[in-house]
C-alpha cells in the first residue's frame, strides 16, 4: 500500500479535482515557504507532524527538504524523540478520562 510510485499518481488524482489540487498546492507551498520560522525549522515540524500521523510519503518528501534545508542527521533523531514524546503524553492525558 505504501509504495513512493503512488506520488507519481498525483497529476492523475488532481486532474479529476484540479481546483481542489491547485488550491492544495498553493497552501502547502505557502504553508512551507521562508517565513517567520525558516524552512528548516517547517520542514522539521513537518516531520514530527509525519510521524506522528504515520504517513510514509510525507516522511520521505519532508526529509529531503529538511536534509536540503540543511537539517542534520542529529536534529532528525531529535524530531523523532519529540514526536514520539507527544505522542506518549497524549495517551497519558487521555488516561485522565479513564479515572474518577
Amino acid at each position: 500500500m505504501y509504495d513512493m510510485k503512488n506520488i507519481q499518481k498525483l497529476g492523475a488524482l488532481g486532474k479529476k479535482a484540479d481546483a481542489a489540487m491547485k488550491a492544495f498546492m498553493e497552501f502547502d507551498k505557502v504553508a512551507l515557504a521562508d517565513g517567520a520560522i525558516p524552512v528548516k525549522y517547517k520542514e522539521l515540524i513537518a516531520i514530527a507532524v509525519a510521524l506522528t500521523t504515520q504517513c510514509p510519503y510525507c516522511l520521505e518528501i519532508h526529509k529531503g527538504n529538511a536534509v536540503k534545508a540543511g537539517a542534520t542527521e542529529e536534529e532528525l533523531a531529535e524530531v523523532t524523540f519529540i514526536a514520539a514524546a507527544l505522542r506518549a503524553g497524549a495517551a497519558v492525558t487521555h488516561g485522565t478520562h479513564l479515572v474518577g
